[in-house]
């Protein structure tokens, strides 16, 4: 009886040390430059893969000035005022400010579309896929 229960007491032992030590996925920060170091107008990259609780810093870099708009209609079904969220009307001048957005747990998956209002005629848009 005293092995059985030796050996029952090792086996709870292990499995709750391995259920302690196992790592949760870990949110991940991404870098987004706003404005090509070869002096292009186009986000860096341009489009990034990223997962619910992610954070983005769009980094203000060449040719300003940025921002960045989701517009309601180029996100995910269900996802229109995350749009508005995310959002970043005011304009960056100077290289080196930034901004920072988390992507929401509840964020529907696919793709967010999004651009720099000054220069959207340019073609500085960018995407945001949530996997």
């Amino acid at each position: 009886m005293k092995k059985l229960g030796l050996i029952l007491a090792t086996v709870f032992f292990t499995i709750a040390t391995f259920a302690l030590s196992a790592n949760p996925a870990q949110a991940a920060t991404h870098q987004v430059k706003m404005g090509s170091d070869t002096g292009q107008l186009v986000y860096v990259p341009e489009t990034l893969s990223v997962s619910p609780g992610d954070s983005v810093e769009f980094v203000m870099n060449k040719l300003a000035p940025h921002n960045v708009v989701f517009e309601s209609s180029d996100v995910p079904e269900g996802a229109e005022s995350i749009a508005s969220s995310l959002t970043m009307s005011k304009l960056l001048f100077s290289p080196g400010q930034s901004y920072s957005i988390t992507i929401p747990e509840d964020a529907p998956k696919g793709e967010y579309e999004y651009y720099c209002q000054p220069h959207r005629g340019a073609g500085m848009t960018g995407k945001l896929i949530v996997e």
